[in-house]
């Protein structure tokens, strides 16, 4: 329903409060490089730590490249990131549009400081997303003013054109790109419902066609699974040469089997950082309701789902709210706790460029069933070795994995035993840091980036 313009008047003025109240964080120094290592300006255009990815990746790798050596200094747009011991933090404030509780907000007057700003409203204005394109040309200002503090930039997909003005400009400059977003985009338009959808959708994805520009002009680039250079190569017309594949990783002392958590008979868990149709929560749902006519299961979903949205119309429509819980804000270690309370994980992503909740499922020893979307099959292995795979968007198939599972208990615990030797082999982020370090002494070097890691 619309909003009167009263309701509207107050929720502007409720927001505008609200801005009085934010605080932006202070600047934390970076600890100095050992000898031999470099300066790294790492980049998140935005740093939420719980929710996508993203931010999951800045946290870990910068820990280790700190480790290494490394001098590293994230630069975050809000919501503001998590960093560790070491680890140096700039804050880059911005309008923050889509913060909750108020997203599509009206910033006050005030708080319209550059033209950057005055952008990043336009274009939410006109239903696009300005984020990327805002955040980089403030931090291109920011570290041209700290031009002898930093030997390389570490961009993760911000992609803007002020990134590429800074390698044109000389920076050094190495971009994490995890997968090409046209596919995400390409998901949602399959699944508008009709023509307004359809246009709304492909507003926001306005800034796209700016992130192929810049990537088709970037040296040099990492992505995370052998799935997404080829997907980028096709999709965003990015060369292979210029490419090196370095996986996501996971903190295998924290994301391991532990002694307390026993799994709950019938239990199903499945980690979803957003409410599209990419990850695959509606035909998990309903393989979901066919199970419960035969058995007594529950499904624990970790993450919130819009309200009224796919998600929340599909447990009303399937009657699933009884038995579907939803968690959030949980820290790594409960995270852990709750995989080893299931008896079975789920990745039921439609794609994927990597899969962080496939390898922290498999690191806590969990039988894992996921669908061959997108990198999928060169995270979890081969089918039936190190976990069952299934095809995209089929709940029949999902049915029948989880079904198998339940039904035998030693294909459990074989496919739990092998994905966690899986992950301790391949997926940890010392293993994330030290591919990412020869990426930078390549190109400080001025050397061809490194051989693509190679998957089963």
């Amino acid at each position: 329903m619309p909003r009167t313009p009263l309701k509207a008047y107050r929720d502007t003025r409720e927001s505008w409060e609200r801005s009085r109240t934010i605080e932006i964080p202070e600047r934390i120094p970076a600890r100095p490089a050992s000898p031999g290592c470099y300066r790294i300006a790492f980049l998140i255009y935005r740093g939420n730590p719980r929710c996508g990815g993203q931010g999951v990746y800045t946290r870990h790798l910068t820990r280790e490249l700190v480790a290494l050596g490394h001098s590293v200094e994230v630069f975050s747009g809000p919501p503001w990131p998590e960093v560790d011991e070491g680890v140096g933090f700039t804050p880059v404030p911005g309008l923050d549009l889509y913060r909750d509780p108020d997203p599509f907000r009206i910033p006050h007057p005030r708080e319209f400081k550059s033209r950057a700003d005055v952008e990043e409203f336009g274009i939410m204005l006109g239903a696009g997303f300005g984020e990327p394109l805002a955040f980089s040309k403030r931090i291109k200002t920011i570290l041209n003013e700290r031009r002898g503090d930093f030997d390389l930039i570490h961009d993760n997909q911000c992609l803007g054109t002020g990134i590429l003005e800074l390698q044109q400009e000389g920076w050094p400059m190495l971009e994490t790109l995890h997968h090409p977003i046209t596919v995400d985009r390409e998901i949602a338009l399959d699944h508008d419902t009709n023509a307004y959808r359809r246009f709304t959708t492909k507003r926001w994805f306005g800034f796209l066609g700016m992130q192929v520009r810049v990537a088709q002009q970037l040296p040099a680039i990492l992505t995370v699974s052998s799935n997404s250079a080829v997907d980028i190569n096709a999709q965003m017309g990015v060369p292979l040469e210029r490419m090196t594949v370095v996986p996501v990783g996971v903190d295998p002392t924290v994301f391991k089997p532990y002694p307390g958590a026993t799994p709950v008979k019938g239990r199903i868990m499945v980690t979803s950082s957003s409410d599209v149709p990419m990850k695959g929560l509606v035909p998990l749902l309903e393989a979901v309701a066919k199970l419960r006519t035969e058995r007594e299961i529950e499904l624990v979903v970790i993450g919130k789902p819009k309200v009224n949205g796919r998600v929340a119309k599909a447990l009303e429509r399937l009657n699933l709210s009884d038995i579907v819980t939803t968690i959030t804000g949980v820290s790594d270690e409960e995270l852990a706790r709750l995989y080893g309370e299931a008896e079975v994980a789920v990745v039921p992503s439609l794609y994927e460029g990597f899969s962080l909740p496939a390898i922290e499922a498999m690191s806590c020893g969990v039988a894992v069933v996921a669908t061959t979307g997108g990198a999928l099959p060169e995270v979890v292995g081969k089918d039936g070795e190190t976990g069952l795979l299934v095809t995209p968007d089929d709940p029949e198939a999902l049915a029948g994995a989880i079904r198998r599972l339940f039904d035998d208990d030693a294909l459990r615990k074989r496919l739990g035993d092998a994905g966690r030797k899986r992950v301790e082999a391949r997926f940890t982020w010392q293993v994330t840091a030290k591919g990412t370090a020869a990426c930078y002494d390549a190109i400080m070097k001025g050397e061809s980036l490194p051989t693509s890691v190679a998957f089963d």
